[in-house]
Parts: structure tokens; C-alpha cells; sequence
């Protein structure tokens, strides 16, 4: 080769050199360009670590001369792996075809395409999808003759999963004496044995079966160790036990991966995250090297303050302290609102100002630990009329918990709703099948009738079987008892009466550990709503239909009104949880009250309590420029009344960090304040700000607010059980306390 030809290649290969790390920071071209084999990334949020891992494969293709084809690239979601292949194609202006990038159950979907008949499953093997997989277990019950009352099937399904996550095959499972586990045993047994029968793999079998095939194969092995020379992962905070070991097999001998994690952002352990696997890493990888990426592109210097603060409470950590070149920006501003509804009103407000000065409606969004809490938010955001979208779940009364419940309401106010018949005959479970519902829509169809008294029509005339018979007659005295018993009650007493007597309380309650508690609580929320429903605000035209209907056309009319499509500009309404590796101009992090946030069950347990901050720490790197934290001096929720104390999470936060505000009134009280107030300001009439008063309709309740002059004057009041409400003081005929 000539000294031209050579010359030419360096100044080529510096070109490409230069062109890959220009634009990382320090720890970033560390990681990206660093020649040791076994490296973790410690990478904070907001400090690109998508970036570090697509350059990371640029450089090892462009720069170190590997081929696409030893690459192993694995993430948790199909969108990531998306994102992550088309950087990578902009990057280096070629296809990435070659290379395996995808999601743990899409790879190990492909190596058991590849190696069905080494993995013991037919070549034309199916995959059920977690709705498939349910319906084979109700089928897998009947056929054992097993009460689904008494075995919830969501509650097997979340059995099975969770044993095939820690990679525990039915035969490993030792039951002892105890017969609820002998049971567990007995249906997982033969829910594999079906599933070998029908050649049929779930999500969890997938993994599970994808580690066998490496691990009872070594020339299977040999051949992958061989061909994936570099292994990168994503979120490896996120990997589970078999997700792991199956790691570990494709590396050993060689020690040749890249992961990229963050142990203050593991907060999936309920569904069998192990953080555990980062420290594990370092004993496994000897030779590894760690790498943290500290500086944030996404927040001010406040918010990260905050974040650092809060989680630096935690032990154990491998620590890591984010900071940004940008500015400390507006400190964090905390409300402090009387109760739920006044949260609500004090976040829509600040929304409200936000849109009016040109602020974007999807550069918002209101983080909040429960769904339940979604509804206060839902409500207040339809009156102003502000688009909002819940993501990533239903809006409030669209769930199907609370729909059966409104069912049942709709039954009794109206038996011949068939909608609502069809909803809930057989919910919860009373062994009604299929053929029976046919058989009764058939005669509702040949009489012309509704299906309630089709069903009567079939129970009286002897034409079902004495079983059918039985079922049907049991519902329909049940309807039938429901409207009896409510015919005197306060509406939110009828809503009670019907989620209590139906079993609906029992029949969620029972089903995969954290849906059942969730579903459990949004019906307890569904009887707080019926509470405080307005009677007096509700749409014109309603006046002469009972509390209950009026309630029922409300609740239909706010699940089908006012949820933006997923193309429209939208303020966004989402759990902690779901917010994860997104952001937002601002943020409004609510409800962060002991026993909410931190939640109830995390309080006795430092481990959970542990993860309760690690999502805390999440929840406040979500927000870019502005954030907002509220919490309740009393709040309704899930049913009861409580007076919580402000969360340990707010007091973490150093105080240099946060401005305490208030609505209009600019009332300030510190975080540990209950029920306490500064001097009242004189309003323009005969009340002042902070007074507490009462209404004959209404109740006890504050004045938040006045506004106009004279006849004119109105006073925004917060009633303990109302809620806030605006009333002109020329008619309300308060009462000074």
C-alpha cells in the first residue's frame, strides 16, 4: 500500500473518529469509546444514554472494524428497539439488518423459530398473548373442576408468570403440606402439560425456554457465543431472573457486554424487576468497568437538586449525583391544598395561565401514584375544556370495573337495558354460559322483548336447564333485592349498596395481586364520586330524571366527551409508573401524601418503601422547566376520609429548592402544617379569605376566594363534602363560624 493510500485511510478513519464523538460529553465518548469488555453505564436520567448506546455500535462497526452480524442489541419495548435501529441506520447511513436488535421476548422468539426441534416445541408452535393465555387457564379450571371464586384465573396466570420469571419449571415447585400451594402446584402442572399438548408458548415461556435451549444445547450455545461477540443492553435495571441467566450464557467465557441501567430508576420489582442484578454484575463481570453519566440535558438545576436529594435518602445505592450546565431555573413550587377537589381546581388553574400565555397543552402533564386519582383531575379538566389524554389506561369511567358497576345500576333503574344485562349476567361468575345467554337473546328476538323478560319468560316456562334456572332466578331476586334496598339511600349510599351486595369488591379484589388492589380502589373512588356529584351543575335537560339516572347519563356522557385522539395537542394524565423515560415542560406531581405516596403497603417494608422513592426520583426528572408537587390536608379516596401527613418525600427536598404558593389568595403555610392558616385577608365584603363559614345545603366549608363588587360578588368556598363551589353572596345566606 502507497503512503497516499495509507495517508488517506487515517484521515478517513480520524474523519469518522471525529464525526462519532463530537458531540458527547466527557463520560459519554468514556463510555462509547472505552476497550473494555465488560461495562455498566450508570446513566441518570435525562443523560442520554440511547445516545451512548447507538454510538457504543457505531463505534464498534465504523471504528473497531466489527461486524453487524456479532452484534446483539437488547431493550424492553418494540418502540426503543425501533428508535434505537433507525439512530443507528442515520448514523452510519447503511441498513441495520444484519443485526439482532429487538426486545428480550421478540430475540428469544427468534431462536426458538430457529431451534424449535433442540427447544422440544413443534415447528408451527404458537404464541399466546397475556388475553389468550387467560382464557386458557378459565378453559384449564373448568376442565379440573376448580371454582373460578375460589381460584381467580387472573390470579393463576399471575402464579404461573411470576414462577416462569424466576425460571421455575412445575416440577422445581416444592408445595409441602400446605393445600393452597398443593392446588397452585396441581394447575401450573397441568397447565403445562396442556400447552406442551397444543403446542402452545406464552410471554414467560418464551424467556424461559429461550435460556433451556442455550443452556441443554452447548453446540446451540457455542454458536451463539460465537456469533454475538458484542451483547449491549438497555434498562438493565429492568431485567428479571431468567432474563438475566440468559444474559450471562450468551456472555460467559468471553465477559464481552455493554449494559446500560440505572439503579434509582428500578421501579418494576411488583412484577420481578431485580435491581439486585446491577450489584450482581459486578461480582459475575470481574473485570468490568463502571461509568456514570451525571450530566442531565433535560432539567433545571432545581429540579435535579430535588431529585438528588430525595433519592440520595436511599441505601445501598451505587451513587451518582446529576447536574446540568443549564441554569437552576424557578424553584420547585409546592401547594398545599385543603382536599382533593382544591388540588384538582389549584393544577387546572395553573394549567389555564400556562395555555394563556402560549404554553402547548402536551407539554403538560399531572403524574399521580393511583389511577383512582385520575377522576378529580378528568372532572375538572372536562369543565374547562382543556383536552387531556390518560396514558397508557383508561379514563375513569371507560374501566371495566367501574362500567359493571354502573351496569348494575343501570339494571336497577332499568331492567330492560340489554346492554347493560349482557355486561354483567355472568360478572361476577354465577354459571351462566354462553348457551344459556344464547338461548335467551334468541326468544328476546322471537318475541320481540328485552332480554329481561326473555329471561324471566325462559325461567318461568321450564325451557333452560333446572341449573340455567337456578342461576338466572338468583339474578334476577338479586336486582330485584338491589332495588328495594336502595329506594330510600343518598345516591353515593346506592352506589355503595351495589359495589358492596353484587360481590364486585370480592370478584376484583381477586385478581392479579396489583390490578385487583388497583380495581378495588377505583370502585371504592366510584361511591366518592356519587358523594360528590353536583346536582345543581349538571347539563340542561336533566332536571326531571331521578339522582341516580341523572348521575348514570353523567358518568356516560364523560366517557365518551373530551379524551383527545393521540394526534391532538393534549395534556397528559398518567401513574408514576407509566411516566417512565418521558418528559414535559411541566409537570404537576400530585397526591404526595404518607399512605398514598409512599403507599400504604410500602410503609412497613424498607425495600418497597425503598422503590417508592426510586419512583419519586422519577416522577421529578419527568419535568423539565417547571414542576409543580401538591398534597391534601384531607382527602377522600378509595371511600374513606383521611387526614394524612404531607409525604416524607417533600421534607427530603431541601428547602432552597421550593416556593410554597397559593391560589389567588397567596395563603402560605410550611410543608408540616395541618389545618393551620396565616392572618386572613380582608374581602370585599363582609368575609375574609381563610374564614371558615357554612351553608344550609352544603355544609362546613373555607372561603378560597372572591371576586366582583356589590350584587355582583361571588365567593369561591371549599365544603368538606361538596367540594368547592362558587356562589354569589347576594344568595347564598352563609353563616359566619
Amino acid at each position: 500500500m502507497s503512503s497516499e493510500t495509507t495517508l488517506a485511510t487515517n484521515v478517513a478513519h480520524n474523519n469518522a473518529v471525529t464525526a462519532l464523538i463530537s458531540t458527547l460529553n466527557d463520560a459519554q465518548c468514556q463510555a462509547v469509546t472505552t476497550p473494555a469488555h465488560s461495562v455498566l453505564v450508570l446513566a441518570g436520567a435525562g443523560s442520554g444514554k440511547t445516545r451512548v448506546l447507538v454510538h457504543r455500535i457505531a463505534w464498534q462497526i465504523q471504528v473497531m472494524g466489527t461486524s453487524m452480524h456479532s452484534i446483539l442489541a437488547v431493550t424492553f419495548t418494540n418502540k426503543a428497539a425501533k428508535e434505537m435501529r433507525g439512530r443507528i441506520e442515520d448514523l452510519l447511513q447503511v441498513s441495520a439488518r444484519a443485526m439482532w436488535i429487538g426486545t428480550f421476548h421478540g430475540l428469544a422468539h427468534r431462536l426458538l423459530r430457529s431451534h424449535a426441534k433442540q427447544a422440544n416445541l413443534p415447528d408451527t408452535f404458537q404464541v399466546m398473548d397475556t388475553s389468550d393465555q387467560l382464557r386458557l387457564i378459565k378453559r384449564l379450571l373448568a376442565g379440573l373442576n376448580l371454582d373460578e371464586d375460589k381460584w381467580p384465573p387472573r390470579q393463576v396466570q399471575w402464579y404461573i408468570n411470576g414462577q416462569k420469571d424466576e425460571g421455575i419449571r412445575a416440577k422445581h415447585c416444592v408445595a409441602g403440606y400446605d393445600l393452597y400451594q398443593q392446588n397452585q402446584l396441581k394447575i401450573y402442572q397441568a397447565y403445562e402439560a396442556l400447552c406442551e399438548r397444543s403446542g402452545l408458548v406464552d410471554f414467560g415461556e418464551l424467556l424461559l425456554r429461550a435460556h433451556e435451549l442455550l443452556r441443554d444445547n452447548p453446540d446451540v450455545l457455542a454458536f451463539y457465543q460465537q456469533r454475538f461477540r458484542h451483547v449491549l443492553v438497555d434498562e438493565f435495571q429492568d431485567t428479571n431472573t431468567v432474563q438475566y441467566a440468559w444474559l450471562r450464557l450468551l456472555t460467559q467465557g468471553r465477559d464481552d457486554i455493554f449494559v446500560v441501567g440505572d439503579d434509582d430508576q428500578s421501579i418494576y420489582g411488583w412484577r420481578g424487576a431485580k435491581v439486585e442484578n446491577i450489584f450482581s454484575f459486578q461480582k459475575h463481570y470481574p473485570d468490568h468497568q463502571i461509568i456514570k453519566l451525571e450530566q442531565n440535558y433535560r432539567s433545571t438545576g432545581f429540579i435535579l437538586k430535588a431529585a438528588n436529594a430525595v433519592v440520595a435518602n436511599n441505601e445501598g445505592r451505587m451513587g451518582k449525583a446529576l447536574w446540568t450546565a443549564s441554569a437552576d431555573g424557578d424553584p420547585i413550587a409546592l401547594y398545599a391544598a385543603f382536599n382533593e377537589q382544591d388540588e384538582a381546581y389549584f393544577v387546572v388553574e395553573r394549567i389555564r395561565s400556562w395555555l394563556k400565555d402560549g404554553g402547548k397543552h402536551n407539554d403538560v402533564a399531572i403524574l399521580y401514584r393511583s389511577n383512582a386519582q385520575s377522576r378529580q383531575f378528568e372532572e375538572r379538566l372536562m369543565t374547562a375544556a382543556i383536552p387531556y389524554r390518560v396514558y397508557g389506561g383508561l379514563r375513569f369511567f371507560e374501566r371495566a370495573e367501574i362500567k359493571n358497576a354502573l351496569a348494575y345500576l343501570r339494571m336497577v333503574t332499568n331492567r330492560h337495558d340489554d346492554a347493560s344485562f349482557e355486561r354483567i349476567i355472568n360478572t361476577p361468575t354465577r354459571g351462566i354460559g354462553a348457551k344459556t345467554v344464547d338461548d335467551i337473546r334468541q326468544v328476546a328476538r322471537d318475541q320481540g322483548i328485552s332480554l329481561w323478560a326473555a329471561m324471566l319468560l325462559c325461567v318461568e316456562q321450564g325451557q333452560l336447564s333446572a341449573r340455567a334456572s337456578n342461576a338466572l332466578a338468583s339474578f334476577a331476586q338479586l336486582i330485584k333485592h338491589l332495588d328495594q334496598l336502595a329506594e330510600d339511600l343518598e345516591l353515593f349510599e346506592k352506589v355503595q349498596l351495589v359495589v358492596e351486595k353484587t360481590g364486585l369488591l370480592d370478584f376484583h379484589s381477586k385478581e392479579k395481586a396489583d390490578k385487583g388492589d388497583e380495581k378495588v380502589e377505583n370502585l371504592h373512588e366510584l361511591v366518592n364520586a356519587a358523594r360528590l356529584f353536583d346536582f345543581d351543575s349538571t347539563l340542561e335537560g336533566m332536571e326531571n330524571l331521578s339522582e341516580l339516572d341523572m348521575f348514570l347519563a353523567y358518568a356516560s356522557l364523560e366517557a365518551g366527551d373530551m379524551q383527545a385522539d393521540d394526534f391532538e395537542d393534549c395534556v397528559q394524565l398518567m401513574t408514576l409508573h407509566s411516566a417512565k423515560g418521558l418528559e414535559f415542560k411541566l409537570v404537576f406531581l400530585v397526591g404526595l401524601e404518607e399512605g398514598l405516596f409512599p403507599s400504604q403497603q410500602s410503609l412497613d417494608d424498607a425495600g418497597r418503601l425503598q422503590e417508592e422513592r426510586r419512583l419519586c426520583y422519577v416522577g421529578i426528572t419527568r419535568a423539565m422547566q417547571y414542576l409543580y408537587v401538591s398534597y391534601a390536608e384531607s382527602r377522600r379516596l378509595y371511600g374513606r376520609e383521611s387526614y394524612p401527613r404531607p409525604s416524607r418525600f417533600l421534607r427530603e427536598i431541601p428547602s432552597e429548592c421550593v416556593q410554597e404558593v397559593r391560589l389567588r389568595a397567596e395563603v402560605s403555610r410550611p410543608v408540616t402544617a395541618v389545618k393551620t392558616y396565616s392572618a386572613p385577608l380582608q374581602a370585599q365584603g363582609q368575609y375574609c379569605l381563610g374564614q371558615r363559614v357554612s351553608h344550609i345545603k352544603f355544609g362546613e366549608g373555607v372561603i378560597l376566594q372572591t371576586e366582583g363588587a356589590g350584587e355582583q360578588e361571588r365567593v369561591q368556598i371549599n365544603f368538606k363534602q361538596a367540594g368547592i363551589k362558587w356562589l354569589m353572596l347576594a344568595y347564598a345566606k352563609l353563616n359566619a363560624m
